[in-house]
């Protein structure tokens, strides 16, 4: 697929922050593609970006309408329809990375056929997959995992790559959700593949490569989400690890979305997710622990929580925003 940039960003309603992430990951890694956002009444997310409405954005050049909130359950709004109509109609593509097509959506798929326009669901896999094999294959890969969802697995595999290109080092990011493939243009939304394929889909992903070669794996959710576990289990089945970085947020009290599901403490989940791991690469190790510290209130908080987690887990602890990923490179390499 051929998404044009610029972007506008499109947040609709986001209660918060955190529902921005795609349009977030995007702006963070990809800034110079976006010109814009656009937002809808009751919307609390905030890209810094400069507010315009459809007829501005088009008048900027903006190429295509980004549906920029991921939403529990994936599935637009009657109070988006309007925004995305007039984006077509304004001569801009609308790209969207949610459960629901926006193709199905009858007065959105009409604007678009009218208009000569393009709808791309990236979410939506465009090829089929076999079932994973398990099969040992060259090169090497390492998976981001986590303790809860929205935690950082996206930026902390894309930083890891940026490292190890630095040092050049030869790797490549592979995208399993819609926000990396926005971002490096490729990939398989693996939560959109029928659960028999996802390791199959992964393994594809990433396939046999040089012997010094890294495949850096976007992970998604966590075995320890109720919701979300039998993603992960596919992702680091297909992958076939040989590192495994954890990722955290500190300040979260329960699973996302889960009140009543109390997070795991970083050491069984670092021990839940390599036993899970050597199920297909009896060598997974992991390497690091990736906190996102950015709901703590000091720097001497922030350097207090990664000073625990380095001394109850033996691994390298850092923030990947605030301190980079070297040390975790360093473990790697």
């Amino acid at each position: 697929m051929k998404i044009e940039h610029p972007y506008l960003m499109f947040l609709g309603d986001a209660p918060d922050q955190l529902a921005a992430k795609t349009a977030s990951g995007i702006v963070h890694w990809r800034r110079d593609w976006c010109l814009g956002q656009f937002t809808l009444p009751g919307c609390n997310a905030d890209l810094g970006l400069p507010h315009m409405d459809i007829a501005a954005a088009a008048a900027a050049g903006c190429r295509t309408l980004v549906i920029g909130v991921a939403n529990r359950g994936g599935v637009i709004p009657e109070s988006w329809i309007p925004t995305m109509v007039a984006a077509l109609e304004a001569g801009m593509d609308i790209a969207a990375g949610l459960h629901q097509r926006v193709a199905d959506i009858e007065d959105v798929s009409r604007a678009a056929a009218a208009q000569g326009r393009q709808l791309f669901d990236v979410r939506h896999p465009t090829r089929s997959f076999n079932v994973g094999s398990g099969e040992r294959r060259p090169g090497k890969r390492l998976l981001t995992v986590g303790t809860d969802c929205s935690v950082g697995k996206m930026y902390t595999a894309l930083a890891i790559g940026h490292e190890l290109q630095r040092q050049n080092v030869k790797s490549d990011f592979r995208a399993t959700g819609q926000t990396g493939i926005f971002i490096a243009g490729d990939g398989v939304s693996v939560d959109a593949v029928v659960s028999d394929f996802i390791s199959g889909a992964t393994e594809w992903l990433c396939p046999a490569n040089d012997p010094d070669h890294w495949d850096l794996v976007e992970g998604q959710g966590s075995l320890f989400h109720p919701s979300y576990a039998g993603v992960t289990m596919g992702l680091v089945h297909g992958a076939q690890p040989d590192a495994l970085v954890v990722c955290h947020e500190p300040t979260r009290t329960h699973m996302r979305g889960l009140p009543h599901q109390a997070l795991p403490d970083i050491q069984t989940c670092i021990d839940g997710h390599v036993a899970a791991a050597r199920l297909t690469n009896p060598a997974a190790e992991c390497i690091g622990v990736a906190v996102n510290s950015s709901g703590l209130s000091s720097d001497a908080e922030r350097r207090r929580c990664l000073s625990d987690i380095e001394a109850q887990t033996g691994l390298p602890t850092v923030d990947p925003v605030i301190d980079g990923v070297a040390p975790l490179v360093a473990t790697l390499i």
